[in-house]
């Protein structure tokens, strides 16, 4: 091996050497606890804490409360995520581009985690969940580009199985934490933010290359201001990814982040709770196994497009089921083909928006862009369904609104031709 050979890559090199086990295993723990952080508020805690807050003489007035927080959530997700992706891309810290903002991220996201549990009013609740949902944004925003950053191609797909695998699992690690072993909402929050910080070490030990001086792009508002603008007449398969993305997580949104609403009120389940728990680990057993199973055959196979039309199909099929039958055994069922098509789908989309960015100077930015087409879903979502609640009285419409937004991005999915 020559002196070449063991000169580290650039930042702005695309990267040959494959990951380790031990890089892989960090990425996916810092993940498990990102995901176990986010989306346990969003599925039992903060729907919770808005009900029990309001004590309404009308359940929908719970609902459109959780819509209109998230909603608003998603106008600072929109802002966070290409601002903060395009800081990590100028960041010339010798600790890298990346770590830093992680760093910020964490600490972010923990702290307004352990004051949400402390609010007692509705203005409380929302002002807390947003700067939350922006720690959140800033975190991951640099932790996807890494993938970008420091894993082959030939290695995406299962690298971001592991990305998107260990959401189930921190849903439904989350969920029992929060319901079993701390039962007091406010302490709940904060082990969830203890938790974060902790299991984000291993991950910040590792190596991050730092961007040197020269490669470093000048910084004006104006520059990155227009830098947000990515053109799908010029880069039409960024575009058509990107719009996929945004209708396939819509309607997995639509289908999961109304679930205790639904059971509660919907089904009239008294073990709505209980309930909700077995649906996720149904859901969660199906994400993690199509999650590795489908990006590894995706690598395997050089293809990524087949893999996220049959994914969005598949959760459009869930969703239909949901419409069509509203039975809990029949709710089982759909979770599981919801995370068939959703696991397997997070990991090849993930790979695929990574093979179709215009620039390597602006991995993060770029990135960040992509991922306000997942984050932004998860936010807004609530305030559509609210509405389709308030329209009809009742989750039909959610449901079917769920399936045709995820058959639309398997359409747009179909349109990108660089990739197979």
């Amino acid at each position: 091996m020559t002196s070449l050979d063991l000169t580290p890559p650039a930042a702005l090199d695309e990267p040959t050497r494959r990951v380790p086990a031990g890089w892989i295993a960090s990425f996916a723990t810092i993940w498990f606890a990102i995901w176990m952080a986010q989306l346990t508020p969003v599925q039992l805690l903060l729907p919770a804490q808005i009900d029990a807050t309001l004590h309404p003489e009308n359940w929908v007035d719970s609902v459109v409360a959780f819509g209109v927080i998230s909603g608003i959530a998603a106008i600072a997700t929109i802002i966070a995520y290409p601002l903060t992706g395009a800081a990590s891309d100028r960041t010339t810290s010798r600790f890298g581009r990346r770590r830093p903002w992680i760093v910020i991220g964490a600490v972010l996201f923990a702290a307004s985690l352990a004051a949400l549990g402390l609010q007692t009013d509705i203005w409380g609740i929302g002002a807390a969940w947003v700067a939350a949902s922006v720690g959140f944004c800033i975190m991951t925003a640099a932790l996807t580009a890494t993938i970008s950053d420091q894993v082959p191609v030939g290695q995406r797909g299962f690298v971001s199985g592991w990305m998107s695998a260990p959401q189930a699992v921190g849903i439904i690690v989350g969920l029992l934490l929060v319901t079993e072993l701390v039962t007091d909402q406010a302490l709940g929050y904060v082990v969830l933010g203890v938790v974060l910080l902790v299991l984000a070490v291993p991950f910040l030990l590792r190596h991050d290359q730092p961007l040197a001086a020269a490669e470093r792009t000048r910084v004006t508002a104006k520059g990155v201001i227009a830098s947000l603008w990515i053109s799908p007449r010029k880069y039409p398969d960024f575009g058509w990814t990107l719009l996929s993305r945004v209708l396939v997580s819509v309607g997995n949104a639509l289908g999961t982040s109304l679930l205790l609403y639904f059971l509660m009120f919907g089904l009239g389940d008294d073990n709505a709770e209980d309930d909700l728990i077995i649906l996720t680990l149904v859901y969660m057993v199906f994400v993690v196994g199509a999650s590795l199973f489908g990006g590894r055959l995706s690598d395997r196979l050089g293809r990524r497009k087949a893999f996220v039309f049959v994914a969005s199909t598949l959760q459009a099929v869930a969703a239909l089921l949901l419409a069509l039958v509203p039975d809990l055994s029949v709710a089982i069922v759909a979770a599981g083909i919801l995370g068939l098509g959703y696991g397997c789908f997070l990991s090849v989309d993930q790979a695929l928006a990574t093979q179709v960015l215009p620039d390597a100077a602006s991995r993060g930015k770029d990135l960040g862009i992509m991922n306000i087409a997942t984050a932004v879903p998860q936010a807004i979502a609530p305030l559509i369904g609210a509405a389709a609640v308030v329209l009809t009285g009742s989750f039909v419409l959610v449901f079917v609104l769920s399936a045709v937004f995820a058959f639309a991005g398997a359409i747009a999915v179909s349109r990108v031709r660089s990739v197979r």
